[in-house]
């Protein structure tokens, strides 16, 4: 066996193989105006696979896209997380295996290192809320249904993305509290729950040999990023399901919904919906 093979030996039996979610790559993106289809066959064809699924320890990946009419529906204005509000018409979800996080960023960075080197990363589009995540919980709404790891490859209709922050003094801890113990009951109510389950991340900083264009933005600290992935079109259930829920969490003060913004999912092989984000 040579070198090159023996590592790989050595790899698999160092690592944990168990199932589940140890962490996120959730990366929203704007393309530049006019480079929509470029940009959208560049990820699909290349960079979905060759810059993420291609690696180690990512098990799993999924896009979404916001139509104008989704862009339309997101809160607060202004936003933190994005500038202007309708910024980030994609989003790409990755789940890593738990146990591996540590180890995927940095086989990630060399990647990245290697396309960029190699004129491979489309450069006109824009990263507005992009970052490494830990996981930190799940919550489903049905005992029998899938579970976070399927979540990606479920068939979900949408996704809602909720980035939220505890107060001024407050920690992630206590935000996390709130998620458990009155923010998700409350979500998930019932009748005619739309949400097939809810899994929330906490953001890293992004490690010092980033990709030059990614920045983090600040109070990630005091951060969580909640996804609940629903089984309806998003716009069926805005109003009655999340509409008002920065309003109810800020009356409660254990929490301030900084963006909630709903997506649909991308066709694969296709650029439906790349004449519908302007």
């Amino acid at each position: 066996m040579n070198e090159s093979h023996q590592a790989y030996a050595e790899l698999a039996a160092a690592s944990r193989h168990e199932t589940g979610v140890g962490g996120a790559l959730i990366s929203m993106v704007e393309p530049h105006q006019g480079t929509e289809y470029v940009y959208n066959r560049w990820y699909e064809d290349d960079h979905f696979y060759a810059g993420a699924l291609y690696m180690p320890w990512m098990f799993a990946g999924r896009r979404f896209v916001a139509t104008r009419e989704l862009q339309l529906l997101r809160y607060p204005d202004p936003s933190p997380i994005a500038e202007p509000l309708t910024a980030g018409c994609y989003l790409h979800l990755y789940w890593i295996t738990p146990g591996h996080v540590d180890d995927h960023i940095r086989w990630s960075v060399a990647t990245n290192q290697v396309l960029r080197a190699a004129d491979r990363i489309h450069l006109e589009r824009r990263h507005v809320f992009t970052a490494f995540q830990d996981f930190g919980g799940s919550w489903r709404r049905d005992v029998r249904g899938p579970r976070d790891f399927h979540a990606l490859d479920h068939p979900y209709a949408g996704v809602v993305m909720e980035v939220l922050d505890a107060p001024e003094g407050g920690t992630r801890a206590d935000l996390d509290a709130y998620l458990r113990e009155e923010y998700l009951p409350w979500v998930h109510r019932t009748p005619e729950n739309p949400i097939g389950q809810s899994v929330w991340f906490a953001p890293r900083p992004l490690p010092a040999d980033k990709q030059p264009d990614v920045a983090d933005i600040p109070g990630l600290e005091r951060r969580l990023t909640l996804l609940h992935f629903l089984d309806v079109a998003p716009q069926t259930c805005w109003g009655r399901r999340f509409a008002g829920n920065g309003e109810r969490a800020e009356a409660g003060g254990r929490a301030h919904v900084r963006f909630a913004a709903p997506f649909i999912p991308v066709v694969p092989g296709t650029d439906r919906y790349t004449d519908e984000l302007r």
